[in-house]
């Protein structure tokens, strides 16, 4: 069990990573963009986010 939280913490570094190696200009105009977002706007995206991250989970593990 211990040993999918890693992977999961891995992949996760893994895919936040590629934009600012691939676009650090592009990443930084994007961290601008969001600094600038009203919290509500933010907070939804995250939940969408999570959301849809269970979602791919249920189906492709159970």
């Amino acid at each position: 069990m211990f040993g999918y939280l890693l992977t999961a913490v891995a992949l996760v570094l893994v895919i936040e990573g590629l934009l600012p190696a691939l676009s650090p200009r592009r990443y930084r105009q994007t961290m601008l963009n969001m600094s600038q977002m009203e919290d509500g706007i933010l907070r939804s995206m995250g939940l969408l986010s999570m959301a849809a991250g269970a979602l791919l989970l249920y189906f492709f593990k159970g």
